[in-house]
């Protein structure tokens, strides 16, 4: 419905409304009525007033009855002024970012691991003491990280007492936890206070000692290095990617460069014949720990067994 239409309509209603309202009140002057030992001439004033409150009032109800825009614009409005400053508040602090992001002042992002620890339970531990310990190692991070070397060293890192509660309920048990503290923002450097909140899972068996993670096969008789070095990366990337799968927290394995860049020069010099790359776990590790792996070369050839490490 168009402004100029909702104009009219009520310009229309209230003139219908208004004269039902002077026929009314002259009807009651005519007739001479008293209400509440009222002269006839001020009951015919009163009911003309109230009539008037009635037709205003049916002509505002029938406004909001017929157009959705009225009754948000009454009802909703302030809501919804507060949602656009919000979403300004939110738009700024996402261009500040933006802005920091491009220019390299963002030394903390949102839910980078400030700190992490495997943790077991029994009757003997201080469980605040242990939460606090890790804290404190996420706060001694975090504020190397966000201020300066002229900085006095305090408290920087909040997280909120509700959060702090679960943690304590989820790792009250006997079992083994990975407790890792994460920020909960984009954080620039110079900023007072490092929002944060724990984040817990159940601590696995990731590898074993010796285990193969992965393999892939290579053909050396039509490959040249640049193959060969991609062959080879897809390979730590399925290692990763298998070792992420089992449920490793860390984001990159341990390795030994100096292994890699042999077994690629090995490879690129021998021009020819079909191997496969082992990619084996060097220990036993566990959720938190990072994974070391060994690379072996074992050829593929008929009567050629021979590993290369």
């Amino acid at each position: 419905m168009t402004a100029w239409l909702k104009i009219l309509l009520l310009l229309i209603l209230g003139g219908i409304l208004s004269t039902l309202g002077d026929r009314l009140g002259t009807k009651v002057g005519k007739a001479r009525l008293s209400i509440f030992k009222l002269r006839p001439k001020s009951t015919a004033v009163l009911i003309t007033v109230f009539t008037g409150s009635i037709i205003s009032a049916i002509s505002f109800a029938t406004m909001v009855a017929f157009d959705r825009d009225l009754r948000v614009g009454l009802f909703q409005l302030e809501d919804i002024k507060e949602k656009i400053t919000e979403s300004e508040k939110e738009l700024k602090k996402l261009e500040k970012n933006l802005y920091a992001l491009r220019s390299g002042n963002v030394v903390i992002s949102s839910g980078q691991t400030l700190a992490t620890k495997t943790i077991k339970i029994n009757k003997n531990n201080d469980i605040k003491k242990i939460i606090e310990s890790i804290l404190q190692q996420a706060n001694f991070y975090a504020f190397n990280l966000v201020k300066t070397n002229q900085s006095k060293y305090g408290r920087i890192l909040l997280v909120r007492k509700d959060d702090i509660q679960k943690l304590e309920n989820k790792i009250a048990d006997n079992r083994s936890w990975v407790v890792r503290i994460k920020s909960a923002g984009n954080i620039l450097r110079g900023e007072n206070y490092v929002y944060a909140f724990p984040e817990v899972t159940l601590n696995k068996i990731i590898t074993s000692q010796g285990e193969v993670i992965a393999i892939e096969k290579i053909s050396l008789l039509n490959s040249d290095s640049e193959s060969i070095i991609k062959k080879i990366n897809l390979l730590m990337a399925s290692t990763l990617a298998e070792v992420r799968r089992r449920g490793s927290l860390s984001s990159e394995l341990k390795i030994n460069a100096n292994q890699i860049n042999n077994l690629g020069k090995y490879l690129v010099s021998r021009k020819k014949g079909d191997f496969q790359i082992i990619a084996r776990a060097l220990n036993n590790s566990q959720s938190a720990d990072k994974v070391s792996v060994s690379f072996e070369l074992e050829s593929l050839e008929k009567g050629l067994r021979k590993k290369n490490k």
